[in-house]
């Protein structure tokens, strides 16, 4: 059978590469990836390290993209990428406007589509903005759906959606196999002291913060809250890579430059962000998939955000929602840098997302699902 692979953005293909690594070996099934280009240079560093062959570029990014050019390039683009191959089925990830697209396109074109990292949901349309409302419209698009969770399963399980559900763990952790390793030498300069702090003591918390709906105040708060733990705990060092878009850039260098101990580091690659997870405290983020990655290596999460689509992770008590208001922040870093009791427990907590085996889960699944079909069509 022919696997299609379409993602475009840096976080579609940390999570993807170990699924396509795995349908390059699994029998009877023959893989491409199409990237959309959505992010560029970002995306290529996660190509090059998981060595994977792209088949197709639509090279779609541009110069001030929105969301509609970003819809429309794709659309018009990748049907003549499916028009060659005729995929059997065409897998996207998550909520990016590349996966809704594509699974519009293969919904246009009648090609089954297969939804990873489904069933995520805050229930607000336009929080995260335009995720939310983009892993909705793909969910209902799709023909198979590869759950993380459970309560994944059930989120789908009361939109009506039934049929060819798996829960299958999160492919995010099966990319550690590739990209974390024992005395890993860090690539960008601003990490190469890492080791050095840890062995000195120093607790190094990671911080990642760049979502549109925390633009403006909400990130001055997060800022603002760094900057005054970093007064008050002089063994702590954050490191920040700074997204770059401008407005982050602003906000985050007008606060935090010339503090002692605040790192703001260009964007580093995956194997740079896992390994250094690996070696931190604590992360504080509004990130979504930070929220399943560092507890994997025991870091407890305070998660930027006044809502998160992961709330397994907080029922498993491995993350805690903290907003972006500076006096809460505030107060619950300090519980973590603190309590060494409440530290633990989070450290500790079973992570919700899988043992490294969602690839060959999501693999034999959609092996399982293609003979079923087969047998049907020679019956009828």
């Amino acid at each position: 059978m022919k696997v299609l692979s379409v993602f475009g953005t840096r976080p579609e293909a940390i999570k993807m590469c170990p699924l396509v690594k795995q349908l390059e070996v699994a029998d009877g099934i023959e893989s491409f990836v199409c990237l959309t280009g959505q992010h560029r240079e970002m995306l290529q560093q996660v190509i090059d390290i998981f060595k994977i062959r792209v088949d197709y570029q639509l090279d779609i990014m541009r110069p001030k993209q929105t969301l509609t050019t970003i819809t429309c390039d794709v659309l018009e683009k990748i049907q003549s990428v499916y028009e060659e191959i005729s995929p059997d089925i065409v897998l996207v990830h998550g909520d990016t406007s590349t996966s809704f697209v594509a699974a519009l396109a293969a919904f246009y074109l009648q090609i089954p589509v297969g939804h990873v990292e489904a069933g995520l949901r805050t229930y607000d349309p336009y929080s995260p903005f335009p995720e939310e409302m983009n892993r909705t419209l793909t969910g209902h698009i799709a023909t198979i759906h590869f759950c993380p969770t459970e309560r994944n399963r059930q989120n789908l399980e009361r939109e009506g959606i039934t049929k060819n559900v798996f829960v299958t763990g999160n492919t995010v952790i099966d990319s550690f196999a590739t990209t974390v390793r024992p005395g890993y030498q860090y690539k960008h300069p601003g990490l190469r002291e890492v080791p050095e702090w840890k062995a000195s003591g120093k607790r190094v918390v990671l911080v990642t913060a760049h979502r549109r709906e925390n633009l403006g105040k909400p990130l001055e708060n997060i800022c603002e809250a760094i900057k005054e733990l970093h007064d008050k705990y002089k063994d702590l060092i954050f490191i920040y890579p700074v997204h770059l878009n401008p407005v982050v850039q602003e906000t985050a260098h007008r606060i935090l430059d010339n503090l002692e101990r605040v790192r703001l580091i260009d964007p580093v690659d995956v194997e740079d962000l896992h390994n250094l997870m690996s070696q931190c405290y604590l992360v504080m983020t509004d990130s979504g998939g930070l929220q399943e990655e560092a507890p994997a290596f025991g870091v407890p999460v305070l998660v930027l955000r006044t809502e998160t689509e992961r709330p397994e992770a907080v029922d498993a008590g491995t993350v805690i929602v903290v907003g972006v208001e500076k006096k809460n922040i505030v107060n619950e870093a300090e519980t973590l840098l603190t309590n060494k009791k409440k530290y633990e427990a989070m450290s500790k907590a079973i992570n919700p997302y899988g043992d490294g085996t969602a690839s060959f889960i999501i693999s034999k699944a959609i092996q399982e699902q293609f003979q079923i079909s087969n047998i049907k069509a020679r019956m009828s």
